[in-house]
């Protein structure tokens, strides 16, 4: 694709959970589809009709089966953050129709126990998971993403 048809494809509607535990580590899986590492919080799109904090409830119950009796809701960004694929990916990615994600993400804290995180929930997103430090994680996700990961961590106070 040509730098002008990327500058003219949309942003994909998506949200993204911070999940925290009490100790105020968050949340690392890491991508099934990947072999190399590459780690990231839970993530995904906006299903038609939903708000965005109902998707990221079901976002977070479907990759890490967590339920919303299991967190409390700290809160969401005050506005949407976005981020554009490499332009290598963009063609692989979502059939080419997204230039990148428009992400809301949301703040919740675990208030179960760890042992209900379960990956194999329904999809199978991340083969494995930790808790990281906000600024571990940033070290260890992939550069693209690195930028919206440091603001959301910033304006939660994470960081």
């Amino acid at each position: 694709m040509t730098p002008d048809q990327i500058a003219a494809l949309p942003y994909r509607p998506c949200v993204g959970v911070v999940l925290s535990n009490a100790d105020g580590l968050v949340f690392a899986g890491q991508r099934a589809d990947m072999a190399t590492p590459a780690l990231q919080m839970p993530q995904g799109g906006i299903d038609r009709g939903e708000t965005p904090e109902e998707a990221a409830y079901r976002e977070l119950l479907e990759e890490t089966g967590v339920a919303s009796d299991h967190v409390r809701l700290i809160g969401h960004t005050a506005d949407w953050v976005r981020y554009d694929l490499p332009a290598a990916v963009i063609g692989t990615r979502w059939n080419g129709k997204y230039r990148g994600q428009e992400q809301m993400w949301f703040h919740m804290t675990l208030t179960a126990s760890d042992s209900v995180i379960n990956l194999h929930y329904k999809d199978i997103e991340f083969s494995s998971w930790k808790w990281m430090t906000a600024t571990d994680l940033l070290a260890a996700i992939v550069p693209f993403k690195r930028e919206i990961y440091a603001r959301v961590f910033d304006e939660f106070g994470l960081s």
